[in-house]
């Protein structure tokens, strides 16, 4: 290699080599222990509200195992060291951050069958002491299931808008309103509420975080069917009165708007486009080798330019959806503000995945569409990329809100 006169940047496309270690390292776990598993999983017999996997995910749709390979594939997770690899050491996590975890999850997403891993929000990891304890711990065991309630009928694209309020009361506060596209809401134990305190600050200091028990009086949930699943994964939620302790705030009152934009950042929006750089990765795999083999007219249709050319798309999108993925990661380990990248992320995640796995999908024809291969699984769950966790307009609308208003500072970044 050519010796050059530049000093390494800060941040560099190549990832370091213990991240590089690491993606290894979840690659051979996904092959040896998810991989096996796909058939079955796809073949959904043992879906079940007492055995099915309990998926948080937007993308989730339809698959299911029996309890003891969740309970199996759980405990290969934890013994690989990559359960909860981004949570910091003191909490019990691998403390690789946002990025660590951004790899790992491109790995654990080459599988249909999804390796367990802790569903712990992140702005837990800025709520007191004693809220750590009670749900940030728990969380990592299971015995805490939190969803994120932010978006409500009239209030999806725009949340400032929302109308659920909480009011303060003598003991603490009393939540009225109806959140809607909330995942995991019926299997949680308990939801993270986002409430308007003063209507009119609303986003600039007018909307609150609070923890509230699923089961609480006042508390109810209904499914809404989508072409995901069928089986209940998004739901209505209900607030008709329902008490909250002072104690249950998460952060400051008022400061509810950042928190519900953190969760997005990191782990929505950034989350799309680590599904679809998985999908794309092993999507390639399985339509490169099929186009090696399938012959037509007496020839592999890998020598076929059209064939060539989808295969060459679907690579370009995979390298600009990972490489997005791992600079909006980076950043946000560092502390920095990266709410255009992580729209970036997402739209990029969405669009170029559905694009290309269309197009991988079209490279196998009719085995494409068949339960033996997972595309047609990874179709849905990258087009509900577009929609889920705001739609394309709206990540363009924040994208271009950011050109407009930091100028040039974001492109020569």
């Amino acid at each position: 290699m050519t010796s050059v006169n530049y000093s390494a940047p800060a941040t560099m496309f190549q990832l370091p080599s213990e991240l590089q270690e690491l993606r290894d390292h979840t690659r051979n776990v996904v092959e040896k222990e998810c991989f096996p598993l796909e058939a079955k999983f796809l073949s959904n017999q043992w879906a079940s509200p007492d055995t099915e996997f309990l998926g948080w995910g937007e993308g989730q749709v339809d698959g299911s195992l029996p309890a003891e390979d969740w309970k199996r594939l759980r405990e290969v997770s934890e013994q690989a060291g990559l359960y909860a690899i981004g949570l910091p050491e003191e909490l019990g996590g691998g403390g690789l951050g946002i990025l660590g975890d951004f790899v790992v999850a491109c790995e654990t997403q080459r599988s249909v069958v999804p390796l367990p891993r802790a569903h712990v929000p992140l702005p837990l990891l800025k709520g007191t002491d004693a809220q750590k304890e009670q749900f940030l711990a728990p969380a990592l065991e299971d015995k805490v299931l939190m969803a994120f309630a932010q978006s409500e009928p009239n209030a999806g694209s725009d949340p400032a808008a929302m109308t659920t309020t909480a009011r303060k009361t003598d003991d603490g506060w009393r939540i009225d309103g109806t959140k809607m596209w909330i995942s995991g809401a019926q299997q949680a134990t308990h939801l993270l509420v986002l409430a308007v305190t003063d209507a009119n600050k609303r986003a600039r200091g007018g909307i609150t975080a609070f923890i509230v028990d699923a089961q609480a009086e006042g508390v109810s949930t209904a499914p809404i069917e989508t072409w995901l699943t069928r089986h209940g994964h998004q739901y209505t939620v209900y607030l008709d009165g329902v008490h909250v302790p002072d104690d249950r705030v998460l952060g400051e009152v008022g400061g509810g708007f950042g928190v519900g934009q953190e969760f997005l950042q990191i782990q929505d929006r950034l989350a799309r486009a680590s599904l679809a750089a998985g999908i794309l990765s092993r999507g390639l795999d399985l339509a490169i080798d099929w186009a090696k083999n399938r012959i037509t007219f007496g020839k592999p249709i890998a020598e076929r330019q059209a064939i060539q050319w989808m295969l060459v798309d679907a690579f370009l999108d995979l390298k600009s959806i990972r490489a997005m993925g791992y600079e909006t990661a980076a950043r946000a380990d560092t502390g920095e503000d990266v709410r255009y990248l992580a729209s970036a992320s997402k739209f990029m995640g969405g669009n170029y995945g559905h694009r290309s796995i269309d197009k991988l999908m079209q490279v196998l024809g009719g085995m494409g569409e068949t339960r033996e291969q997972p595309f047609t699984t990874w179709y849905r769950q990258l087009r509900h990329g577009r929609i889920g966790g705001g739609t394309d307009e709206i990540q363009r609308m924040l994208i271009a809100r950011a050109l407009l208003e930091d100028g040039s500072t974001i492109w020569h970044a």
